[in-house]
């Protein structure tokens, strides 16, 4: 796309050529068109929960799409994300102020002993581009840790990650807190990282294990919307 790119003024395009235009340069990872394209549909009068949902949210679909499909790679979807975030950073505090609906809310990290975060990260990323909020509680954290963030935010989700075969059973630690606690049907529980399976996510009591990024958002939508037609 770069090769056109400096053909294209976004301000010219129309409202329905731009949104295009921002999965395009979403998916090259252009920060600064992104933020220029959310800028000028503010100025258009857009809302901007429309904003993040038609455009931003759009975009990131195709590129969790194309990385679920083995056709973009990690550090592609990092750049989209960082794009991403920029469109976001202009965004939320309008999003709050309008009091704008949310899929849903997630907390994530990684488990105690485990210092890895590029999957971590991914996923939030992903998540927030799917227009999930997301409280990102970094690496090594106990069970006192996602207790604390739990009662503190109250989210639709916990994420737990590890990426250690001798971190893996930390996951069992946390989530039997929460059965002890009585919490445990209060969150949907989802867990990841390349050591783990189906079959250990099941073994330890977790909703559901997801193998990636692309795979966590599906699935994240996916129990949040049953669990919002179970309460209606």
């Amino acid at each position: 796309m770069a090769e056109d790119g400096d053909d294209i003024v976004l301000s010219e395009l129309s409202d329905d050529d731009l949104v295009q235009q921002m999965f395009d340069d979403l998916y090259d990872g252009l920060r600064e068109e992104i933020e220029e394209g959310v800028n000028i549909l503010l100025e258009r009068g857009w809302t901007p929960y429309d904003i993040l949902t038609k455009a931003l949210v759009g975009g990131m679909t195709i590129v969790g799409h194309d990385f679920r499909d083995g056709i973009l790679f990690v550090p592609e979807v990092l750049l989209a994300a960082n794009a991403m975030k920029g469109g976001m950073a202009i965004l939320k505090p309008l999003l709050v102020e309008t009091g704008a609906p949310q899929v849903g809310k997630m907390v994530i990290g990684t488990v105690k002993g485990d210092i890895h975060d590029i999957g971590k990260n991914l996923v939030s990323m992903m998540m927030e581009g799917a227009g999930f909020e997301v409280i990102d509680l970094g690496i090594n954290n106990d069970v006192d840790k996602y207790m604390a963030a739990l009662d503190a935010e109250k989210p639709d989700i916990l994420g737990m990650s590890a990426l250690l075969t001798t971190t893996m059973p930390y996951m069992k630690t946390v989530i039997d807190t929460m059965v002890e606690r009585r919490i445990r049907d209060d969150y949907i529980v989802l867990v990841g990282g390349a050591p783990l399976n189906e079959e250990f996510g099941r073994a330890i009591g977790a909703d559901a294990y997801c193998r990636d990024a692309a795979v966590a958002v599906e699935t994240a939508k996916e129990f949040v919307a049953r669990r919002h037609n179970m309460r209606a």
